[in-house]
């Protein structure tokens, strides 16, 4: 169809701001306006050359060219149909991949790390990959605990599904889909598929540009996460499609990671379900620039490793057991740690609950690992993890327990065990209710924390975390 005039302003205005914030240069315009209105089914001439709006909001111009996309036959008219579209025209004015691999590269020789971070992290957010208006409206506050100032979140950036969405992905066949999932490499630049697709829905990737680096000497991609729940909320993972794991080699990429990035807090999701992230299906780690209210908690007892003389050690005053290891030798750091893994992963102690192995070879022991430096140092978080099950705690002895799944039923990940709470946007409805009020969420959050942890903080707790330590 031709360009109407509401759509021809809105494809000048576009391409005006993606020169502005440097994703385009000057003599790309004519050609950007072109790959633009060639997304939504429109067709010449280029519009004119506009100047920006005080205050522009260019996603309001994104949505107008995909209802124009929709009218045109392009996609389904639906939420997950339009996003489609708006991706797809932001992905057109972009680099292509080895562009931005090159020009961070060239970045990190120029200015360090730190300056080539700061130019991609932004770039995601101007081509609206980072979702920043959409993480804006999370709910947020701190509550005071005796564990030090907890945060929490209420999630509301995620979109609602479409009622329509849901529908026609009941009656899509099953089948093995492409990409494996949200977290392979291979969604760089995929463009989604609708719910009713043989495979299912998949949200579309025009504009991810994932940054190729190196871990434990294998190719792993960099990227933030589009609904950031932190500062430069950042996601490496491998370019191969496996399960996570948590390991020498593990706990070794974290460390390059940290020597890749020395600004950005790296961890990982434990490995097994229960006391996992969502995604278990893909190794992958999370970071960013963030000091978690854990990061902050002190060493309360200092343990001694005797073998590592020259790592620091020490118990966090932490709801869940976290050992803290320290040096500014990473070879000795990581030595440690896998000291401490195998013998968690080995130790049982009925007396409290924890069980490293079934009967029938079930493992039930693992960490939750996050590394970052420090005043010069590496330094280790080992959250302890155990995901054994009871009648009583079916979901989980060391799992939220049933008296607070009012506010938290889910998994304990990574981003919560460090202090951090992400809960589900019911939660809204319930203080506005009158119901529940933020202190009192932050104090059940701090009780989910607590119950978490696999040795507690009573006589009964600390005399078992103690036969543990004397054990390494």
């Amino acid at each position: 169809m031709a360009v109407g005039s509401d759509t021809s302003i809105a494809v000048a205005r576009l391409a005006a701001y993606a020169l502005e914030r440097g994703i385009i240069e000057a003599e790309d315009r004519v050609w950007a306006c072109n790959r633009l209105m060639e997304c939504v089914g429109l067709y010449g001439p280029a519009p004119a050359e506009t100047a920006l709006p005080e205050g522009y909001d260019f996603e309001a111009d994104l949505a107008a060219l995909a209802d124009a996309g929709v009218v045109a036959g392009l996609a389904e008219d639906s939420a997950t149909g339009r996003d489609r579209l708006a991706m797809r025209l932001m992905g057109a004015v972009m680099a292509r991949p080895s562009e931005i691999a090159a020009h961070f590269g060239a970045l990190t020789a120029e200015g360090g790390p730190q300056a080539a971070t700061n130019w991609f992290y932004r770039l995601c957010c101007d081509v609206d990959y980072v979702r920043e208006s959409a993480i804006a409206r999370n709910v947020a506050w701190t509550t005071d605990t005796r564990w030090g100032e907890l945060e929490i979140t209420i999630n509301k950036s995620k979109p609602e599904k479409d009622p329509r969405d849901i529908a026609a992905a009941g009656a899509a066949p099953a089948g093995e889909a492409y990409p494996s999932c949200q977290l392979c490499v291979q969604n760089e630049g995929y463009s989604g598929r609708p719910a009713a697709d043989p495979h299912g829905t998949h949200p579309a990737r025009q504009n991810l540009r994932i940054v190729p680096i190196e871990l434990g000497g294998e190719r792993w991609g960099f990227q933030y996460s589009p609904y950031a729940y932190f500062e430069e909320h950042c996601i490496a993972m491998s370019a191969e499609h496996r399960p996570m794991h948590v390991d020498r080699a593990s706990i070794g990429c974290l460390l390059d990671f940290v020597d890749t990035f020395p600004h950005y807090l790296v961890g990982s999701n434990a490995d097994l379900p229960i006391v996992g992230g969502s995604i278990l299906s893909h190794d992958h780690f999370q970071g960013g620039r963030h000091e978690f209210p854990m990061t902050r908690a002190r060493i309360v007892q200092p343990v001694r490793l005797a073998a590592f003389p020259g790592v620091e050690a020490g118990v966090l005053e932490w709801p869940l057991t976290v050992l803290r290891l320290a040096c500014e030798d990473r070879g000795s750091l990581l030595e440690a740690a896998v000291y401490v893994l195998d013998a968690w992963r080995a130790w049982s102690d009925p007396s409290v609950g924890v069980v490293a192995v079934s009967p029938d070879g079930t493992p039930h022991n693992t960490v939750t690992p996050i590394c970052r430096m420090r005043d010069g140092r590496y330094e280790l978080d080992l959250a302890l993890r155990c995901n054994v099950t009871t009648d009583e705690h079916p979901l989980g002895v060391f799992h939220p327990h049933e008296d607070k799944w009012h506010v938290k039923k889910e998994n304990i990940g990574l981003i919560e065990v460090m202090g951090l709470a992400i809960l589900p946007p019911r939660l809204e409805a319930e203080m506005e209710a009158g119901r529940l009020t933020r202190d009192e969420i932050g104090r059940v959050f701090g009780g989910v924390l607590e119950d978490a942890g696999v040795f507690k903080w009573d006589d009964e707790g600390r005399a078992a975390l103690a036969r543990f330590l004397q054990s390494l």
